[in-house]
């Protein structure tokens, strides 16, 4: 069992005030701002980026409109997409893209039937309401989720109107539900392959855990979504994803203005920033992802009984080292992980840091991101060694965690 030391827990908790502090005012400060500089013109509001308030939700709402329309995989298309978003907003609107898999219009279909506002505060308040409701079971103490919710990531995820309230909200409950609630992780998973960089390492972890009954549960709800698309929406819409959706994320990549820099802090992007070329940037991204794929085969192979949080920190840490494409407002889910071990008191001086760069990551992507400095990167890849560490040497484990779903309030420890 894993020993708690009070001195330990005092300073993780002062270590949570001093986030709650820095976090509000952040909050507070980015909130004024933000609707200081929006243009209530008529129609729909833009923000000082002149996109529309929400701004990604829009490339969620459109897949649900293109959904009961004929050939939607015709949106696919960069420049049919902009056509489309010109004659909605205006002959002005800067240009998006919409990348998303073919099952995310099946998803988002109902609110496809909204006018834009109305489904954009539909999807925040559903998004907050699941994310709230899952991390007070996943949390020891409520206070806990001040802290979580003043954090730059979920604060970027609201402005951005991006889905990542649910996805963290299904991170927490898989991870901490794999042996408990089997079937729905399993399910989850399967759904997390609308945003696949999210969930690039969980066939690892299951294969290296031996829990295979997970393994086929999501193997069978993506097979099911994607045949479910290709019923409703025909086979065509695969094609046009494969072929005209799939490069556009690639080309993100290499943007020669490096414009995903200031919000991708991944290894790729950082090195990117610093005009590294394409092809020595993604050899170095395959290096670390190496380095995350073993890390998660290792500690749920042979530290699988180990703390469930630790191993949870780790697989999230990885899973952004393996990627060369995700966003800061993704990081609400790891954010939250990062809180719950500061929470119970098991970092010692240097994991508190590397917590605490952790909660920040998002802020410090996008203030160093802006002048095209490098660094914010290597946070997630010093978390995952720092724990990797941890779970090689200290032999720590612990008798549970408060599962969502489950009915339980904190784990026993002694």
């Amino acid at each position: 069992m894993l020993t708690i030391d009070a001195d330990a827990l005092k300073e993780d908790r002062g270590a949570l005030r001093l986030l709650a502090w820095a976090g509000g005012i952040f909050v507070v400060l980015t909130a004024i701002n933000y609707v200081w500089t929006i243009s209530w013109t008529p129609g729909i509001p833009r923000d000082a980026t002149t996109l529309v308030v929400g701004r990604d939700f829009l490339n969620f709402w459109m897949p649900g409109v293109a959904a009961w329309m004929s050939d939607p995989g015709r949106f696919y298309d960069p420049q049919i997409y902009h056509d489309a978003l010109s004659a909605f907003l205006g002959p002005d609107y800067p240009g998006q893209n919409w990348t998303y898999p073919p099952g995310i219009m099946l998803v988002m279909a109902p609110l496809g039937r909204l006018p834009y506002l109305a489904a954009l505060g539909c999807w925040t308040v559903l998004g907050l309401a699941v994310f709230v409701w899952v991390l007070s079971r996943s949390v020891e103490h409520r206070w806990a989720l001040v802290p979580i919710l003043l954090s730059p990531a979920v604060l970027f995820c609201l402005i951005c109107g991006q889905v990542s309230l649910f996805t963290a909200a299904m991170l927490l409950t898989i991870l901490a539900g794999l042996d408990r609630r089997p079937l729905l992780a399993g399910v989850l998973i399967g759904v997390l392959t609308l945003k696949p960089q999210l969930g690039l390492l969980f066939p690892v972890l299951l294969a290296a855990s031996g829990r295979w009954r997970v393994f086929v549960t999501a193997a069978v709800t993506g097979l099911a979504i994607a045949a479910a698309a290709t019923v409703v929406l025909g086979a065509q819409v695969w094609s046009d994803f494969v072929l005209k959706g799939l490069p556009v994320q690639n080309l993100i990549l290499d943007d020669p203005l490096r414009l995903a820099t200031l919000y991708h802090p991944t290894i790729f992007t950082n090195l990117h920033a610093i005009g590294m070329g394409y092809g020595a940037a993604m050899a170095v991204q395959a290096c670390f992802a190496a380095f995350g794929v073993g890390a998660v085969f290792f500690a749920y192979r042979f530290r699988r009984d180990a703390d469930p949080r630790l191993l949870a920190a780790l697989f999230l840490a990885c899973s952004i080292c393996a990627v060369p494409y995700f966003s800061s407002y993704d990081a609400v889910a790891i954010t939250c992980v990062a809180v719950m071990l500061l929470e119970t008191g098991k970092l010692d001086a240097p994991g508190r840091v590397l917590a605490k760069l952790v909660y920040f990551l998002p802020v410090l992507q996008i203030a160093l991101g802006t002048w095209h400095i490098p660094g914010p990167a290597l946070i997630p890849p010093a978390f995952a060694a720092y724990l990797l560490m941890r779970l090689i040497f200290a032999g720590e484990t612990v008798s549970g965690w408060a599962l969502p779903f489950a009915g339980r309030r904190a784990a026993n420890m002694s």
